[in-house]
């Protein structure tokens, strides 16, 4: 996955000076990032303060590890399976 440039604290920031009144092209403009970049962090983290974003990634995080294990469980009872069926 890549890593972007930015951290949640500057995302946030930089939808905090939208809020503040700057328009979105000049706010784009000044923090070298295209207008669909923009849109993408407003429905991602519109509306949320630092520690949520912080608590949102670590939920990710864990989900995508649960997501992960389920899948080796998964595979590991269909391999046993098919072990089964083959002794029987």
């Amino acid at each position: 996955m890549r890593k972007s440039r930015f951290s949640e604290e500057q995302i946030i920031a930089v939808l905090k000076e939208r809020q503040a009144g700057l328009p979105v092209a000049e706010v784009c403009r000044k923090h070298v990032i295209s207008d669909a970049t923009f849109d993408t962090w407003r429905s991602k983290y519109g509306g949320l303060e630092v520690s949520d974003a912080k608590r949102l990634k670590a939920l990710e995080e864990e989900n995508r590890k649960l997501k992960k294990l389920l899948a080796e469980q998964l595979l590991d009872v269909a391999t046993l399976r098919e072990m089964l069926g083959k002794n029987f």
